[in-house]
């Protein structure tokens, strides 16, 4: 099992079809396949070596989908950078993987000098853009044309696919190790715990592709059926409209907030979306309201819920389009894959009974390698082959998975993950501030909202916006606080640790979950 396997299937099956449209720019498999190889020459030149990391910082592109084959076919790893990162979080994942070779496209083009003064190790920029690339960079479309094809390396089964940065509890960021079995499975798992997908149909891509649920599940899923990938540089709802009725689009995949988005947007009556039959979103569960237009919006559509984590290449349970159609279990995460083992588990790891709160563990060929360079962390997550997520929820009788609360310290805002902690180093560093503590609190739109409980220095001051704007310098903006309230003290544990649970239980009262 190897992440270039469907590009072969099709070059052999269908060469002449479409494999992305970009714009204007269309390209067949035959074309890709052609360029993928010339690509992965390229590297090979560039002094890539097996099992070496090759990152790449853009927003979506074809040439983005070119990447993720080429680097495998060069028998090297994948380093897709959260383009919503901060420089100094950026310098911290290339310098832990040790990536030598950054593709970047225009949008992030002029981050590299920063990128290099804090990183030394950063050897070659790729440009990814049309035209003439900037100084110091090589341009990918110069590299494609100069280079001799070279035979796939057909990297696969264990060996490592990629790495894929998710936030920490310390407050730095953690590289998930996946293999290309862990990726295929997952994908794999999905189609074959309900078949929406069907061979050569054509799938948006609106979310970004560094995000593990849209290369995983969208692009992966997608290339195993030799799909064509439509791809958009970023999410906008007008554009998604727009763009699913020019092209016939049949398969969307979207974080509930951008959903909700494309659903709410006025353009949505005047646009034929009767192509798409398969919508899946995934990070929180959605509401009956959102439920209602979505399924307006896309009238034709089966929709479908997924929930999991980097750590399980991501996806271990599902909610169907049956349970969709009938509003049954629509708070639940739904079952697991047909691949997946999932339990409900105590503080020993011994499994509670139906409807009892624990933790959700899971179990199957998805599960991560490790953590890069982290065997404590790794070690500590994955425990008797099961991997421990942090969660707290329960399941019924039917085997419907409910998460009601975090035992990890995270919070998911519009589909993100943000660790407390990078959020409390962040706002910390701020001179105004003695103590803060950073919690998730409901939100309309974002599902959670990063909320920041701060206690100042005497003598000093700060407003919800200084502490936002500080926090940016040193996190990504979602991750920054959109919210802030200054108090005297913060209630504490015994050991010294803030009571988030007394701090959240305000905002959370009267509902049921602690968690969106």
């Amino acid at each position: 099992m190897y992440l270039t396997l469907g590009l072969h299937r099709s070059l052999q099956q269908s060469p002449d079809a479409p494999a992305t449209i970009f714009g204007d720019r269309v390209r067949s498999f035959r074309e890709q396949a052609d360029r993928v190889a010339r690509l992965a020459g390229a590297l090979r030149e560039l002094g890539v070596r097996d099992g070496e990391r090759v990152g790449v910082l853009a927003l979506n592109s074809d040439r983005y989908a070119e990447f993720l084959l080429a680097v495998p076919w060069a028998n090297g790893v994948l380093n897709p950078v959260n383009i919503r990162w901060s420089p100094a979080e950026i310098v911290y994942s290339l310098q832990d993987s040790q990536t030598g070779i950054l593709f970047v496209d225009d949008a992030f083009a002029s981050a590299v000098p920063a990128l290099g003064d804090g990183y030394s190790g950063l050897r070659t920029v790729v440009y990814l853009g049309d035209g003439s690339p900037p100084a110091g960079m090589l341009s990918y479309e110069e590299l494609i044309s100069g280079a001799q094809p070279v035979e796939d390396a057909r990297r696969g089964g264990d060996a490592l696919a990629g790495l894929f940065y998710t936030g920490g509890t310390t407050g730095f960021p953690k590289g998930v190790m996946l293999s290309h079995a862990n990726l295929l499975i997952s994908a794999l798992g999905d189609q074959a715990t309900v078949p929406a997908r069907v061979p050569g149909e054509r799938v948006l891509h609106a979310a970004p592709m560094f995000h593990l649920v849209a290369l995983g599940v969208g692009w992966l899923g997608g290339l195993l059926l030799g799909g064509t990938h439509v791809i958009l540089p970023a999410f906008d709802p007008a554009a998604v409209i727009e763009t699913i009725e020019r092209h016939q689009v049949r398969s969307v995949l979207l974080v509930p907030t951008m959903l909700q988005m494309v659903a709410d947007h006025p353009a949505v009556a005047d646009h034929d979306l009767s192509s798409v039959r398969n919508v899946g979103y995934g990070g929180s569960p959605i509401t009956e309201a959102v439920l209602a237009r979505a399924m307006k919006a896309f009238p034709a559509a089966s929709l479908r819920q997924g929930y999991g984590m980097t750590e399980l290449a991501p996806s271990a349970t599902m909610l169907g389009p049956d349970e969709h159609r009938v509003g049954k279990n629509l708070r639940s995460a739904g079952r697991p894959f047909v691949n997946v083992e999932v339990q409900i588990v105590d503080a020993d790891d011994n499994e509670v009974p139906r409807r009892t709160v624990g933790e959700i563990v899971c179990r199957g060929g998805n599960v991560m390698l490790g953590y890069w360079n982290k065997p404590e962390e790794t070690a500590q997550a994955v425990r008797g082959g099961w991997m421990h997520t942090g969660d707290a929820g329960y399941m019924d009788h039917d085997g419907y998975v409910y998460v009601v609360d975090r035992m990890k310290d995270m919070i998911v805002s519009g589909g993100e993950n943000v660790y407390s902690a990078e959020v409390e180093n962040a706002v910390g560093s701020h001179p105004a501030v003695a103590a803060c503590a950073v919690i998730g609190v409901p939100d309309p739109e974002w599902g959670e909202r990063v909320h920041a409980i701060i206690v100042l220095k005497p003598d000093h001051t700060a407003s919800a916006d200084d502490i936002r704007d500080h926090c940016k310098t040193l996190i990504a903006g979602y991750k920054a606080p959109r919210s802030c309230e200054f108090v005297d003290a913060l209630p504490m544990s015994p050991t010294g640790k803030p009571l988030k649970r007394e701090l959240r239980k305000p905002y959370w009262e009267g509902k049921d979950r602690y968690v969106h």
